[in-house]
């Protein structure tokens, strides 16, 4: 059947201009999403830099200085979901279509924001998912790119619910004991099911692991196994719409 595949980087590290070498490399789509500046005191990309990756990719905002949105007041979280909007426009001269919480962070309001301030989507940190979700502003994944405990997948699964739809992806990512074969396990599972596989990541930890290797050949494993069309943007998933079904949820 084939799977749908997309791929979404997080917090705009300058490492991104090698992950998005990767991706091109392949042939495949994907989102970063970028601060304008971090707050903890990481660099982030260049004007100059997102202009050229925007080029190629999808840009999406991840607030002005990567705030974790339940950190703060209501007012402080509109600024930085607007502002972060607003200052990569301007850098991109084309709108800004997506946005992803910090940290995964977010309540009931901050999505009202999140739609008021004109976005058209909004993912999260949700994984062990193989389809779009169930709502387009809170769109989920389906594995990080990181060599994660056991505990980290059970403690995700918990949080997030939608537990019937996500526990055979559970089952499927505790049934191996390297963080690799889950991958390719789970991807492989999305392909069978004619699923989604949405791959998220920071670029500065595939560097901390050591890890650009296996991301290669990862991504060349998908390459040999997505057809062309349905290697897409975030922003292209989430206008194919999310699933509609109830007994899916």
């Amino acid at each position: 059947m084939g799977a749908v595949f997309t791929c979404s980087i997080d917090d705009g590290d300058l490492l991104d201009r090698k992950t998005a070498e990767l991706l091109a490399k392949h042939g495949l789509a994907g989102t970063f999403f970028i601060p304008i500046t971090n707050r903890e005191g990481f660099q982030v990309l260049s004007s100059a830099d997102i202009r050229t990756l925007g080029k190629r990719f999808e840009i999406g905002s991840h607030t002005f200085d990567h705030c974790y949105l339940n950190s703060t007041n209501i007012d402080e979280a509109r600024y930085q979901i607007s502002e972060g909007k607003k200052r990569l426009e301007d850098l991109l001269g084309k709108e800004a279509e997506g946005f992803c919480y910090p940290g995964g962070q977010y309540r009931q309001e901050h999505i009202e924001t999140v739609k008021a301030c004109g976005f058209r989507y909004a993912r999260t940190t949700m994984n062990l998912c193989c389809d779009a979700g169930v709502d387009r502003f809170e769109m989920p994944t389906t594995l990080q790119f990181y060599p994660h405990d056991r505990s980290v997948y059970l403690r995700n699964f918990i949080k997030w619910g939608r537990w019937s739809a996500r526990s055979e992806a559970l089952r499927l990512v505790l049934g191996h004991s390297g963080w690799v074969e889950r991958l390719y396990a789970l991807f492989d599972h999305a392909c069978r099911e004619g699923g989604v596989f949405h791959l998220w990541g920071h670029s500065k930890e595939i560097e901390e692991v050591n890890a650009w290797h296996e991301f290669d050949l990862f991504l060349a494993h998908v390459a040999a196994s997505v057809a062309t069309e349905d290697r897409l943007t975030n922003a292209q998933l989430a206008e194919r719409g999310t699933i509609e079904d109830p007994s899916l949820v």
